[in-house]
Formats: C-alpha cells, structure tokens, sequence
C-alpha cells in the first residue's frame, strides 16, 4: 500500500518585487536557478504582498491627507491618521471596531471580511508605506499560472494568500484569496464515512488549508521565502474562484 505524501518546499531566492516587476517571470527565473522542476499538478502558494507591489498597490503614507473621519477614528484607535484615511478607501462598511482594531467589508471583489481591509504596512517596504490587496486576485493567480505553463509546459494550480484572524479562534492563520487551476472548496456531500454515514454538509475549505500549509514554510516576519511549491497533494483542477471562499452575508453567523 502506498501510504499518500505531500512535500512542502520553498522557491529560494526571490528578490524584492517592485512596481512593475513581472513576477511570472521572476518565479520562473528563481525556479530554474535553484535548479527545482516544476511538476505537473504541482500547486504554488504565493504570499499576496509580492503580488501586490508588482501590481503597484503601495501607498506613500506622507502623500495621504487625513479626513476628519479618519481622525476621530484614529484617535479612538490610537492608529496613524494616515493609515486609516487609507483603510477606509478600501472599506465598503466597517463591520466592527474595538480595542483598536477596525474589522472592514473590503472593496475587492469577494468582499472580504478582516482586519483593516487588508491595508498592511509589514512587507511593505518601509513603515512610511502601506500595502493593499491585489485588485482582482483570481486574476493574479490566473496570470502567474499561465506564466508557469508556459515556461515549464505543465498544469499547476495557484493560490495567493494574505494572513486572517478568525472568529472566535485566537491567533492568525493563512487563507486563499486568490486561485487559478483548482477548485477552492472540496465537496464531499454524498460520500460515505469510514462507517457508511452519508455525509451531507461535509465542504473543505481546501484552497485554505493548503494555503495555511505553506505558511509552515513561508512564514510571517523575516523568513524571506515568499512562494512555496506543495507537491503530492491529490486536487480537483477547476477555474472556480476564491470567491466561493467567502460566506454570503445572508449565511454569516457573527455579522
């Protein structure tokens, strides 16, 4: 019996991504140098802030001029003025607000739900700057993916990732926020347990727990290894988006 086995390991050597920078191109150039062949089916997790300074998404905090809003915010907060005038440009409604932390509906597309609309200022090249979130990062993931096919000839899946709290749970885990090439959520609603129970809610959250693998590699600080290749593992290819990730607000239960 072949006992099933996922590897784990990082693209050494990615420099620091700037505005501009084709990061199709730079994984591909990092994957070849450190002599790694990318596999078929092989999935590749990337940390979203490279994806979000290639794209641009870096704000010069002494460029930002603080509303009124954003001060009484800041003050109740004890946040730079200028870090939430940014927050709250990616803010469709603030969802909650305590004990410094602002808990935002983000403009993207899925509309997340997290801590300061994904405005990070680790990562980000300097405490006077502030990252966004990818615009679209389906489409991210979908760009890097047909990079790789290309370069390599093989069918990957991509997943781009930022760093979540989570209701009721302490302490930060990563999630997908962006996917190409595999479906974010595996179904087993009508498979049988080891019993003969049929199961009839069972969805996983795969996109997510494969991006919070990575993490154990990738890290949060100063590790440096911001994409990371996850071999072995057995997924269902689709172009489903990571949208499928976020529970509609008619189905939260903590809104």
């Amino acid at each position: 019996m072949k006992l099933p086995k996922i590897e784990i390991f990082p693209i050494p050597s990615i420099p620091i991504i700037r505005d501009g920078d084709d990061l199709g191109e730079i994984i591909c150039k990092c994957t070849n140098n450190a002599g790694i062949v990318i596999q078929e089916d092989d999935i590749i997790v990337i940390a979203h802030a490279i994806v979000s300074r290639a794209e641009g998404r870096l704000v010069d905090l002494r460029t930002v001029i603080p509303s009124e809003f954003a001060q009484t915010i800041a003050n109740q907060c004890d946040k730079d003025p200028r870090h939430v005038e940014v927050i709250l440009s990616q803010a469709k409604s603030i969802v909650r607000m305590k004990d410094g932390i602002l808990i935002i509906e983000s403009k993207t597309p899925a509309g997340w739900v997290m801590a300061n609309a994904g405005v990070d200022q680790s990562n980000s090249l300097g405490e006077n700057y502030a990252l966004l979130l990818p615009e679209n990062s389906d489409r991210s993931a979908e760009r890097i993916r047909k990079k790789i096919h290309e370069e390599f000839g093989v069918e990957v899946a991509v997943i781009i990732t930022d760093t979540f709290g989570r209701a009721l749970r302490s302490g930060a885990v990563n999630i997908a926020i962006g996917t190409s090439g595999i479906k974010p959520i595996l179904d087993l609603r009508g498979a049988k347990d080891l019993f003969g129970y049929v199961l009839k809610s069972t969805q996983i959250g795969i996109a997510d727990e494969l991006a919070s693998a990575a993490e154990l590699i990738s890290g949060q600080s100063n590790e440096g290894f911001p994409v990371i290749v996850v071999r072995g593992y057995k997924y269902q290819k689709g172009s489903e988006s990571a949208l499928l990730l976020a529970r509609p607000r008619e189905n939260a239960l903590f809104w």
